[in-house]
Parts: structure tokens; sequence; C-alpha cells
């Protein structure tokens, strides 16, 4: 690769994990239109590299590009979040299982930490983000970085709604808890335990935000 090629890459790379950051955080909401010429000239890039970017966010479910109207932040139905948490329960289980052989006490140190640091959030998006951290602790282990990939990319797309509602339910109590569960499965090496756990964490998850969404489209 050419140091043009190598310039042009990690610029869009950058712009990229910039829009992401702006829609993960709730900044453009569902539904927002992107508009390219105000966003190149806000970022101060080429239309180039930002259509470079929105397609990465397109593959990555968190934008919709669709002739005659552009770029937009893309929404969630209760039926496509409920498909996201059924793959992410396939992946999530496979990766803990690959990981579970070579999973070591200082792994599992830092999963405690995690939780004792999401006790302490003052924030949902805080919360949420160690939240991602603890699963990583558990699933990196696998050493399969596409997987890890894949299953970063699915916590983004229903993680943003999550964020909606941690505040009004009993969700970050009940999921602590099950934190914890996980822990103790991984210190007594009982892995049929820890795979149930994680079964009920993700089916709890899911049916929350399921619940959420169609209320939210009821309204």
């Amino acid at each position: 690769m050419n140091t043009l090629s190598l310039e042009k890459s990690t610029l869009s790379e950058r712009v990229t994990k910039l829009l992401r950051q702006h829609i993960l955080s709730g900044a453009w909401p569902a539904g927002a239109q992107l508009k390219q010429e105000e966003l190149a000239a806000r970022f101060d890039i080429s239309l180039g590299s930002l259509r470079e970017a929105l397609r990465t966010l397109q593959a990555d479910g968190l934008v919709t590009i669709a002739p005659n109207r552009g770029a937009q932040v893309s929404d969630l139905s209760a039926d496509e979040a409920g498909e996201i948490f059924d793959i992410r329960a396939f992946l999530e289980l496979g990766a803990l299982g690959l990981a579970w052989p070579r999973l070591t006490e200082p792994d599992l140190a830092e999963a405690e930490s995690l939780i004792r640091r999401m006790d302490e959030a003052e924030d949902t998006a805080r919360w949420s983000g160690l939240n991602r951290e603890f699963h990583e602790t558990l699933y990196r282990p696998a050493g399969r970085p596409k997987l890890l990939g894949l299953i970063a990319n699915l916590h983004d797309n229903v993680g943003r709604y999550l964020r909606l509602y941690l505040d009004t339910m009993n969700f970050q109590a009940e999921s602590q808890s099950e934190h914890r569960a996980l822990v103790e499965a991984g210190r007594r090496n009982d892995l049929p335990a820890a795979e149930n756990i994680l079964r009920n964490h993700l089916s709890h998850a899911r049916r929350q935000l399921v619940q959420y969404l169609l209320r939210r489209d009821t309204q």
C-alpha cells in the first residue's frame, strides 16, 4: 500500500470512529438525516472520505443509505432487536465456550473489577461502556478477533437503545447480579452454569428492549 492510500485509509477510519461516537452517544438519534455536504465541511474532510465512512457504518447497521433520500441514522424495530439478540446469544455462547479453557484468574479479576466500576458509574453511557468491556473480558481469551468484532457491532446496534431506559427500570441491578454469577461460575470452572447464566442474561435484555420498542412504536 502506498503512502497516499494509507493516509486516505487512516482518515476514513478516524472519520468512521467520530461518526460512530456521535450515533452511539445519542447525539444523532435514530432517523436523523446525515447531510453529507454539511458533515464534510464540519469535519473538514472530502466527500469521498465521508462517503467511505458512511458505507462502513451502513455495513455495521448504524446508517441507512437510500437513493434520493441520502444517509440517515438507522432505526431499530422490535423484530430487528429480537433478531439481533438471537444472533448475539448464538455468537456469545460460542465465544464463551471457546474462551473458557483459556480463562485465567487475572481475566476473572479484571471482570470483577469492571463490575465494581459499573456499581460506581454515575451515568448510563459510562455503565453501558463498562458492561461491554466486561463481556469482552470473558470472550477475549477465545482468540477470535473477527468473532469479537461481530459481537461488538451487534452490541452497538442495540446498546444505544438500551441506554434509553436503563435509568427507568431495574435492569442494571439484575444485570449486575448476573455478571457476578458469571464470575463465580468461572471460579468454579462450571461452564454449563455459565452458559445458562449468559443465556438468561441475554434473554432478559432482549425482552426488556423488545418491550420498550413496542411501547415506543405504539405511542
